[in-house]
This record gives structure tokens, sequence and C-alpha cells, in this order.
């Protein structure tokens, strides 16, 4: 939560602070190796979302929206599903559980640039040079943070790749990055604790100190992340990021690579407490070769932690609990270009989303014959945010200001997507 956007305070800038010339020195410790729990207590109609996100952009017109027959469609045949969908041959184990989700096959987005479309479906508002907007992860940590105020974890935690900032909503609401094995890189603990207790009251002096005499609110803002730095370092709940423990059976069932891993982590993280989790699968920006990419490598990867993750929380009672959203920046064209790839796509794609209080087992919307157009109501990425809120009982009626004094409401007021939310 504190160590990731560039606007917060780096891993690097932390262990600065406790490790510098005269003393604030020391690490954290190897987050695999901590301490416990108590997701029981916890978990209790705690509400909780994970983002699947697929980095570069996947082929959507080859997983959910096939066009067999068409041109544009490809060699993927599509099969049933235990929902009112049919998708991809090659993702057959997450065909058995798409009762539980749901296809929004009419998403129509605004931006085919990675870094734009990043930013855009993680914040629900376009790129501003004089705005920074919180992404999914700030947004739900902070209107949910209030149910689990004994958690002492941070409260968005991004597995395996770097999610987006908490913009307006201050470092405190920043991504907790770790790999999919539970591991914060750069971080080792080198000092005892009477050591390392007594530079950290050292530099709480040095803090506390400043902010007297300059009452500056960044300075606040960077004296909270170090309290709550200290706090994670010695809670019991820092057992959750400790996949290891797992039963092989069940690292198995995940798939042990680093998605599958990463999805394990993400569901020990819920069940302990944790608002968001986000984990990333890049790999997707396929513009050759993609029919041979995806069936040999991204999609066996995917199917099996994907339909891992939803099995396991529908098996341990979390699913009305936890939304779980699968997305990329946008999608990838309908016409197969001439290295037998597909290239950025944001007219016409789909994402997948289900739990919470959203309905699974259906479609959305359509795209036409050959997948170049949404022929019903198109959705954006605020309608998406939007519902995905909705589905946390998060009310996006709510508005913030941002530090240049502007009201904003959440995922930029968009629409609900009523076919999942009725």
């Amino acid at each position: 939560m504190f160590f990731t956007t560039p606007t917060g305070m780096t891993r690097r800038h932390f262990i600065s602070h406790l490790a510098g010339s005269s003393a604030m020195a020391a690490s954290a410790m190897t987050l695999g190796n901590a301490i416990g729990a108590n997701a029981d207590s916890l978990r209790k109609n705690r509400k909780s979302a994970i983002l699947l996100w697929m980095g570069g952009g996947p082929s959507t017109i080859d997983l959910w929206d096939l066009k067999p027959g068409a041109p544009t469609g490809g060699p993927f045949k599509p099969i049933s599903t235990t929902g009112d969908v049919q998708i991809c041959e090659h993702l057959p184990q997450v065909a058995q559980q798409m009762q539980h989700l749901s296809i929004v096959r009419s998403m129509s987005t605004r931006e085919a640039d990675h870094n734009r479309g990043r930013y855009y479906m993680h914040t629900g508002f376009v790129p501003n040079p004089n705005i920074e907007h919180p992404t999914y992860g700030s947004v739900i940590s902070h209107e949910l943070m209030h149910q689990r105020p004994e958690l002492e974890i941070p409260p968005f935690v991004s597995v395996g790749g770097s999610s987006g900032g908490p913009g307006f909503l201050g470092m405190a609401w920043s991504p907790f990055s770790v790999t999919s094995d539970g591991r914060v890189r750069n971080l080792e603990m080198r000092l005892d604790d009477q050591r390392l207790r007594q530079r950290v009251a050292a530099l709480d002096l040095i803090e506390s100190g400043f902010i007297r005499r300059t009452r500056d609110t960044p300075a606040g803002e960077h004296a909270k992340v170090l309290d709550k730095t200290v706090a994670l370092m010695t809670s019991d709940q820092m057992k959750a990021f400790d996949v290891d423990s797992e039963p092989e059976a069940m690292k198995e069932r995940y798939g042990t690579n680093r998605f599958g891993q990463g999805c394990l982590l993400a569901r020990r993280l819920v069940e302990s407490g944790v608002p968001f989790v986000e984990v990333d699968l890049g790999g997707w920006d396929n513009h050759q070769g993609i029919h041979a990419t995806l069936r040999d490598q991204r999609l066996p990867v995917l199917d099996q932690a994907m339909s891992a993750l939803v099995e396991d929380l529908n098996q341990r009672g979390m699913w009305q609990d936890t939304v779980v959203l699968w997305m990329g920046e946008f999608g990838r064209t309908p016409r197969i270009n001439q290295n037998a790839g597909r290239d950025h796509f944001a007219r016409a794609w789909s994402c997948v989303v289900g739990g919470g209080s959203l309905r699974g087992g259906i479609a959305v919307g359509q795209t036409n014959a050959d997948g170049t157009a949404v022929d019903t109501e198109p959705y954006s990425s605020e309608d998406l945010m939007s519902t995905v809120c909705h589905g946390l009982g998060i009310s996006t009626d709510k508005t913030f200001t941002s530090k240049n004094g502007r009201p904003m409401k959440i995922a930029g007021g968009g629409k609900l997507i009523t076919e999942l939310t009725a």
C-alpha cells in the first residue's frame, strides 16, 4: 500500500529513512516468513475485490466472444459452459465456473494506447495532465476500510506487477507490491528488534518535530505511512502472505506458476480481510503469432488459475462478498494482420466479472457478426467501475475533492450495467 506509486513512498525511500547514515535503518521482514491472520474474525460480511489484470490487451474475440465462421474468427471453437454463454475451447476449466461469472461483450472504450488504456481502465478517467485520479484498488480500499478497523496489513495489494497509484486520495492508499510468493522486492531484515525500535523512535521524533513546525500535509501523510509500515513489520496478520503454507494439492490446483500462485495469494489475502488485490498476468500484446501464443502459453495458465480462484472462493463461502474482475486495457482487432497477430482495438471488446451482488452466468450486450462494432448499448470503463463498486455495496454517488479543489465522483459518475445488478 505504501511503496509503488510515483507520488507515494518507494520501498527504497522507506529503507533510506530507517537505514541512513546516522540512524534510521532497517528494512521490512520477508513477507513469506511473517505471521498469521485470523481469517474467520476478519472476514465476516466484509466485501473485497480481486482484479485479474491482463497487461498488453487480451484478444477477447478469441476468448469470450468468438465468431466461428467469420473471416475475423480465428481457429478457436466455442464450447458450452455452466452459464448461459459459450467461451473458448481452450478455457475448459473456466467453462465449468461460468455460472458464477458474466461476460460484458459490449465494452467500447476510448484509449487504444497501452499507457493511456491502462490508466483509463484502472481509474474510470481518461488521463489528464492536471490531475492524477485514484485507481480501483485505492478507491475500493478507501471505501471499505471502515469494515475492518483491526486490519494491520495493507488494504491494497498488487501481486506480480505494478498497479495504478492513489491519485488525490494520498499515498496511504498506494498499492503494496509483492511477488506471487508474497515477498517484497529489495526488503530484508538486517536489524534486531531492539535496534529497529530505537531507530524508528528516533525517526518518529524527527518527523513529529518537522510536522509541528511546518504543518505540512505531505509530511503528515509521510508519517502515517511510516507508522503503518512499522505496524506491518510486526503484525501477526502477515501470515496471509505465506503461500508456501498452503497444502501442495491446493498450490497445484491453482498452478505452480507465478499467476497461479498469485491468485492463490489473492484468495488468502481477501480471506484475511484485505479489501483489494490485483494480480497481474502480462503477455497479451500479441501482434504476431497470436493463436499459438494463446493456445500454448496464456490460456492454459489463465484457465487453471482463474477457475481455481472462482471455485475456491465459492467453496469457502466467500463469493457473495468478493467481486472478481478480469480485464486488460483494451481488446484486439477482429482483423488478423499479416503477421498472424491482432493489433490494439478499443471499439468493441469484452471483460468478465462476477461475485458480490452481481449476476453470474450471462452475457451482457453483443457485437456484430465479425466483431468490429458493438450492436447493443456500449459500456465504458466508467460504467464497469461503477458496477463493480455497486456489487461491493459502495455508493458511486459519493464525491471526493481533488487536491485542486475539484469535486470528483467515483469512476467519473458512470452508469450501472443494469443487466448485472438487477
